[in-house]
């Protein structure tokens, strides 16, 4: 059993039903109640507040008007029956609250049972089978090869990385992928951008190209070709075509070296690296073409081919060969989706920047063209990213030339913070990242604040081990002694992290883990101000020593999807 709260769930939910329909034959409440049910399984709320138990049901007041009867009454007539056939390991009572809710409340054997599942669990508590190795393709960051990542790169590669990390646990067969645009026009501008500065630094009248790229690292690129005697000599002996030839290679590479080491640094490695150029190189565009047009999905106008993409949702029809012959973005990035899906993916899941709003219609349009059912691609756009520092904006500009890079980012602020204040948003809100409080090591940074929670635990185990008391001396702990409310509390949240975790993937939303990480270390910090662990009755402290062992299980597990390190001191 991996999730014992959904099992405990399932049979609260079962129970009421049979409750009902006992009822019903027994006469106490109509026969046509147990319509109402109608298959559905009946609704189980968590109360807001724990003192009002562990679930809640509101069955009582949706079949109350059938039943002839007012809602408290008929509740107290579900809870007596429930209570008196119920299998009652894990339900201790259930007490009516408000017009007619039925408040459950657990047994200790659940706050025993919780806390030894997670511990037999460990590394794999919170993953579960929900995918069955169901395919799917993540594809995040994918800048253009023209330049070094910047901060919303960062953004996209923190929240992918996560994602791909949270479906592999809910039981996904989850890919990443980096797709490279190497075979646009923005390469050739690079090509002529390092060539121009490489002339430049030679001491020659060039002209540098106005859409060319103006940042330093395009002179730095030039001047380490020019410090290198064996570049410098093949050089020598090219003309202008083959030199700028040359520096397109040149520049790219270094770029997508400059990339990738990056993103190592930031602990995010990818799948595949698959290149625009050699997707080009199979023909695969041209086949994709030639089927559209074969299907009638094609027209030409005014010289240009054009995709019928209206005909499929899309707000218009796009352009897939311009009148000049040459392929829009629109004809590789639909050859590209129409790629992965060929190579056994069922689901695509594409994380682009705020400027890709209208990108998505075009996919999707190409993909039911293709015959591909709806929900086959999902687009999450990131919105932007502000860097704060002194609560002021650290001023970005791209258009000048200089822009702030992911290298100078974790420069200045520790990986794992970045990771997490990366995900602590969700992926539709802009996002103000404070750099004060990034570096911050105190409790009011929120990535310190979880950490310290893993250190804590860490840290009574030493406690502990000084005081001579082993691992095996807590392995057979009677953990019914845990009644303590901070105690009780820190099962609860544990509890849920099996469903934070699948509703995260489920949603698309690594943000729900970097909460639930918060709002757990803020209560295990709550029970271990409350309670002292290692005390003078011997049983409780090995009941605490057992669930502080699981609380630094979680906390490990939650940080781990989050791509971010557990440390043992701080």
């Amino acid at each position: 059993m991996h999730n014992l709260m959904e099992h405990i769930r399932g049979g609260i939910s079962h129970s009421i039903e049979q409750a009902i329909r006992t009822l019903a034959t027994a006469g106490e409440l109509p026969g046509d109640v147990v319509d109402v049910l109608s298959g559905a399984e009946v609704p189980l709320e968590v109360p807001k507040d724990p003192r009002h138990g562990e679930f809640a049901s509101p069955i009582a007041l949706a079949i109350a008007k059938r039943a002839g009867k007012p809602p408290r009454e008929v509740a107290s007539l579900i809870a007596r029956e429930l209570m008196a056939s119920a299998e009652r390991r894990y339900v201790e009572a259930a007490e009516i609250a408000g017009p007619g809710f039925i408040n459950f409340r657990l047994s200790k054997q659940w706050v025993a049972d919780s806390v030894a599942l997670i511990r037999s669990r460990g590394s794999e508590y919170g993953r579960c089978d929900f995918g069955r190795g169901e395919r799917v393709m993540v594809e995040f960051v994918s800048a253009n090869p023209v330049g070094p990542l910047n901060v919303v790169n960062a953004r996209a590669a923190a929240v992918g990385d996560t994602l791909v990390r949270l479906l592999k646990a809910a039981g996904y067969d989850a890919a990443s992928e980096f797709y490279v645009n190497d075979a646009g026009r923005q390469v050739e501008v690079l090509a002529e951008s390092v060539y121009a500065r490489y002339m430049e630094l030679k001491g020659d009248d060039y002209a540098f190209p106005e859409d060319g790229y103006r940042g330093e690292y395009v002179r730095d690129i030039a001047a380490g070709a020019m410090e290198d005697p064996r570049i410098a000599d093949r050089l020598s002996a090219m003309n202008a075509g083959e030199a700028r030839s040359f520096f397109r290679e040149y520049a790219l590479g270094h770029i997508l070296d400059w990339q990738k080491r990056s993103l190592a640094e930031y602990q995010v490695h990818f799948d595949k690296w698959f290149s625009e150029r050699e997707l080009r190189a199979t023909g695969a565009v041209e086949t994709m073409i030639g089927e559209m047009e074969a299907a009638g999905h094609t027209y030409r106008e005014d010289g240009a081919l054009w995709f019928r993409s209206s005909d499929f949702g899309d707000d218009k029809d796009r352009v897939l060969v311009k009148s000049d012959g040459l392929y829009t973005y629109v004809a590789p990035d639909l050859a590209y989706h129409k790629n992965k899906l060929s190579r056994g993916f069922t689901k695509l899941v594409d994380i682009l920047g705020p400027d890709h709003h209208g990108y998505e219609g075009r996919m999707q349009a190409g993909l039911k063209s293709f015959g591909y059912p709806d929900g086959t691609l999902e687009v999450l756009l990131l919105q932007l990213v502000t860097l704060m520092r002194e609560g002021q904006p650290v001023k970005m500009s791209k258009r000048a030339g200089e822009f702030i890079t992911m290298d100078d980012l974790l420069e200045e602020v520790p990986r794992d913070a970045a990771r997490y204040f990366f995900v602590m948003r969700n992926t539709s809100s802009h996002l103000d990242f404070d750099l004060d409080l990034a570096r911050a090591q105190s409790m009011d940074n929120p990535v310190w604040y979880i950490q310290y929670a893993y250190a804590r635990c860490c840290s009574i185990f030493r406690q502990a081990e000084a005081a001579g008391i082993s691992s095996d001396d807590w392995a057979s702990a009677d953990l019914t002694l845990l009644a303590e409310p901070s105690e009780l509390d820190l099962v609860r949240k544990m509890a849920a992290f099996p469903d934070e975790v699948l509703s995260a993937a489920l949603e698309r939303a690594p943000s729900r883990i970097a909460k639930y990480g918060l709002d757990l270390a803020s209560v295990f910090h709550s029970f271990y101000s409350e309670c002292r662990v290692i005390g003078d009755d011997v049983a409780l402290t090995m009941a605490r020593l057992a669930l502080v062992d699981a609380a630094k299980t979680v906390v490990a597990n939650a940080l781990n999807v989050m791509g971010i390190e557990a440390p043992e001191r701080m």
